[in-house]
């Protein structure tokens, strides 16, 4: 195997960052219901997103750059993360667009809100699962700040519910890839993981 090496340095941020987000994949996505004071609320798609802590319960994900996500979140406190499904690739996608800070993503791109129960900014009516957050820290590394929220409730669609767990193939998740690609669930492979004291050959010694 012939390997390229890259010194991160030597490139400019951008083109170390379309290497990252081309081999970080697939990339799950947050899509970040936020309200400013004013009351704009505003929806967008964030590819840099991950589970912090089951107990407490923490989800984060990372504004690359000073996106209106995360001003919202830094002046309010509150965000909801919605699932972006397969079924709304389209309106994910156009979310992600420029709008100014005055313009609500969910009016410009005709997406039907849903009130959320503990915090203030809103659902997305047809994303099958949504995340209320309270805002627990931020961490900024440059360009990129890492939001940490504390999910405070939680919202499914009975429908993709599967013996009460959520079942995958009914969530259909889109998520990243490199450049302008993006994934779909495609083919699920199931393997059950052993204990060591179960490992082929695992002596454990006289008892």
């Amino acid at each position: 195997m012939a390997r390229v090496d890259i010194d991160p340095v030597a490139l400019e941020s951008g083109a170390f960052y379309s290497f990252l987000t081309s081999v970080v994949v697939p990339r799950p996505i947050a899509w970040v219901s936020s309200r400013s004071p004013e009351g704009v609320d505003n929806l967008a798609p964030h590819s840099f997103f991950t589970v912090s802590s089951v107990d407490p319960p923490i989800v984060q994900f990372t504004s690359v750059g000073r996106k209106d996500s995360l001003i919202n979140v830094e002046q309010t406190r509150e965000f909801v993360v919605c699932l972006a499904p397969e079924p709304l690739f389209e309106q994910v996608n156009a979310t992600g667009t420029d709008f100014p800070a005055g313009v609500s993503e969910f009016d410009a791109v005709g997406i039907e809100r849903e009130p959320s129960l503990r915090v203030a900014p809103p659902r997305v009516a047809r994303s099958p699962v949504a995340l209320e957050c309270r805002l627990h820290t931020t961490i900024n590394f440059g360009l990129g700040t890492v939001v940490m929220g504390r999910v405070v409730h939680a919202a499914i669609d009975e429908d993709v519910l599967e013996h009460g767990r959520p079942a995958i193939e009914r969530l259909q998740p889109l998520a990243r890839l490199g450049a302008n690609e993006w994934a779909t669930l495609g083919p699920i492979r199931e393997i059950t993981r052993i204990s060591y004291r179960d490992w082929p050959g695992h002596y454990e010694g006289p008892t």
